[in-house]
C-alpha cells in the first residue's frame, strides 16, 4: 500500500504545484491527466510484479510439496529393500521439504492477500483517474463557457461606449446630406434642361396608365361595372366658306412675294460685295 500513498502524494504535489502557476487551466488539467496516466502505468507495473512474486511463491510451494512426496516414496522403497538407515535419511529430507513448503505456503497466502489488496487499490486509483478525466472535461467546458461569457460581457461593455453610436449617427447624417445634394442637382438639371414639365406629364401618364390597368383588371374580375358602349356619331365635314379659302390664298401669295423680295435683296448684296 505504500506505493499508492506515495503516488497520491506525488499527484497532490504536482497538482498544487501546477495550480500555483499562472498557466492556462486547460493545459494544466491536460498535463495533470497525462501525469496521472503515467503514474498509473508505473503502479500497474508494480502490481504486476507483486502478482509475479505471488505466482513464484506458489510454484516454489508446489515444488517443495512434490519434493517431500518424492522423499517419502524413496523412504518406502528403502524400507521395502530392508534398509532402515536409508529410509530414515530419506524421511529426514522429507521433513525439511515439508517445513520449507509450510513456510512457502504462509508466504504465498500473505502475498496473495497483498496482491488482492493491491488490485483493489489499483482499481480505485483507476476509477479516481477516470473521474479526474471526466471532471477535467467538465472544468474545461466551464472554462470555455466562462471565456465566452467574458467575451460577451466585454463586447457589451464596448457597446456601452457612445462613440460607436455617435459614429453611426454621424455617418447617417453624412449619407442624408449626400442624398439631398444628389436630389438637388437632379432638380437643377431638370430645371435648366426644360424637362420639368415633361417629367410631370410622364408621371401623370404613368399614373393614368396604372389606374386604367387596375380598372380593367377589376372589370375582368367582376368587381367593377363593364365599360359603357359609346354611340358613334358621324362626323359632318363642313366645307370651308368661300371667303375663308380666298383669304388663305391671299396670305400664301403674300408670303411668296416676301420670300422672293428677300432673295433678290440677298443676290444684289452679294454682287455689290464682289
Amino acid at each position: 500500500m505504500g506505493i499508492f500513498s506515495r503516488l497520491a502524494q506525488l499527484i497532490k504535489s504536482n497538482l498544487n504545484d501546477m495550480i500555483s502557476r499562472s498557466e492556462d487551466p486547460e493545459k494544466m488539467l491536460n498535463q495533470i491527466v497525462l501525469d496521472m496516466n503515467s503514474q498509473l502505468v508505473e503502479a500497474k507495473k508494480q502490481v504486476a510484479a507483486s502478482i509475479a512474486d505471488e505466482k513464484r511463491l506458489l510454484k516454489q510451494f508446489e515444488n517443495e510439496v512434490a519434493t517431500a512426496a518424492e522423499w517419502e516414496r524413496r523412504a518406502r522403497l528403502a524400507i521395502q529393500a530392508g534398509n532402515d538407515q536409508l529410509a530414515t535419511e530419506a524421511l529426514a529430507r522429507k521433513r525439511e521439504n515439508d517445513a520449507l513448503a509450510a513456510t512457502l505456503r504462509d508466504q504465498h497466502e500473505k502475498q496473495k492477500n497483498a496482491v488482492e489488496q493491491l488490485k483493489n487499490a489499483l482499481r480505485m486509483l483507476n476509477d479516481k483517474i477516470e473521474e479526474a478525466k471526466r471532471k477535467k472535461n467538465v472544468l474545461i467546458a466551464r472554462k470555455k463557457r466562462a471565456e465566452a461569457q467574458k467575451a460577451i460581457q466585454e463586447t457589451m461593455h464596448g457597446l456601452k461606449d457612445q462613440s460607436a453610436f455617435e459614429t453611426f449617427s454621424r455617418m447617417e447624417q453624412k449619407i442624408d446630406a449626400i442624398e439631398a445634394e444628389a436630389e438637388a442637382q437632379a432638380d437643377l438639371a431638370e430645371e435648366y434642361t426644360g424637362d420639368v414639365l415633361a417629367s410631370k406629364f410622364a408621371k401623370l401618364e404613368r399614373t393614368a396608365s396604372a389606374d386604367d390597368d387596375l380598372l380593367a383588371l377589376k372589370r375582368q374580375m367582376g368587381l367593377a361595372p363593364a365599360e359603357a358602349q359609346k354611340a358613334v356619331v358621324p362626323t359632318r365635314v363642313e366645307a370651308p366658306a368661300p371667303g375663308a379659302a380666298r383669304s388663305e390664298e391671299d396670305e400664301l401669295a403674300a408670303a411668296l412675294e416676301e420670300m422672293e423680295r428677300e432673295q433678290n435683296a440677298e443676290t444684289a448684296q452679294r454682287k455689290q460685295s464682289r
